[in-house]
């Protein structure tokens, strides 16, 4: 017995758009994708709607209840997470780490820098590479920012039991890892 339930569709009428919410939207868009202009992968369309808005409101939320009342982007989280973490980095693998450029890197450091969360050393490599780590002070702010961050995922994770978490992590794990079938882009 399937224990999922499919996802239902739900029958599409016009709109001009003012009517629709997220979810009529995906809806009309699998419509019309398929019914008009004959795509055939309804279903990975929606998967990768629905993935990508998931994303994008965890994302907002944490950025707007944790990083920015703290006067951090979500992208300065991220950078001082993989650093605070994996300690001293050169600055194009904490770009590795965070899926960030590492263009990006290089503008926030400046400003965790200004700030005196982060510091920029001279590497031992070579004459030109340095090494990023956080000050003390960026030490003490990340164990309140992840306090926070951490209750925040805690909140979100609870939408779903224990076994739906481990079971959402596995599928995610295998979508990820199903990129060397074809020529997926990422930040290296």
């Amino acid at each position: 017995m399937n224990q999922f339930k499919e996802v239902p569709e739900v029958t599409v009428t016009e709109s001009n758009g003012d009517d629709l919410d997220f979810w009529s939207f995906v809806d009309l868009a699998g419509h019309r994708l398929s019914d008009e202009y004959g795509f055939p992968h309804r279903l990975a369309t929606r998967l990768l709607l629905t993935l990508n808005r998931a994303a994008a409101i965890v994302t907002y939320d944490l950025e707007s209840t944790v990083h920015r009342p703290r006067g951090h982007s979500w992208a300065a989280f991220r950078l001082l997470f993989v650093t605070w973490l994996a300690g001293p980095l050169e600055p194009g693998r904490a770009a590795a780490l965070a899926g960030m450029s590492r263009a990006a890197v290089s503008n926030l450091t400046k400003t965790l820098i200004a700030v005196g969360m982060m510091d920029r050393s001279p590497g031992e490599r070579d004459g030109r590479s340095v090494i990023l780590s956080l000050t003390d002070e960026g030490q003490r702010a990340m164990l309140d920012i992840f306090a926070g961050q951490n209750e925040r995922e805690r909140q979100w994770a609870d939408a779903l039991t224990e076994t739906e978490q481990q079971m959402l992590i596995m599928l995610l794990d295998k979508l990820i890892a199903g990129r060397t079938r074809f020529d997926a882009r990422e930040r290296t």
